[in-house]
């Protein structure tokens, strides 16, 4: 979907957004929960239906604002204990714009080297 550096944080918010919001009523809400949009992070916003994302990201001396809409289903989102906000990262990002709920995945631990 997007071509994202691995290092690029991703912060979605878990309340419902009203769509209805541009660059400049997104740009607010991140602002008033204390994060930079000028940062270069990716900000995930869902509708209160849950069938409609905007993802708000500064890049290049400039703001892009991404909207889908699900025909079908609903956005999944179970994160326990995540509040107004959670960090996810790209994968998630991914299957939660395709409408996979990403809670119940289970990953594999991931190999570390012995400390």
């Amino acid at each position: 979907m997007l071509g994202l550096p691995t290092t690029t944080r991703i912060l979605l918010f878990t309340g419902a957004t009203d769509m209805r919001k541009g660059f400049d009523g997104l740009s607010a809400l991140v602002m008033a929960a204390g994060e930079d949009v000028y940062s270069g992070d990716l900000y995930v916003f869902i509708s209160r239906r849950r069938n409609r994302a905007k993802i708000l990201w500064f890049q290049k001396g400039g703001l892009i604002l991404w909207y889908r809409r699900l025909d079908k289903g609903r956005f999944k989102i179970h994160l326990p204990d995540a509040g107004d906000r959670a960090e996810i990262d790209g994968t998630e990002l991914t299957m939660l714009l395709d409408g996979i709920d990403f809670g119940r995945v289970k990953r594999p631990r991931h190999w570390k080297p012995a400390a």
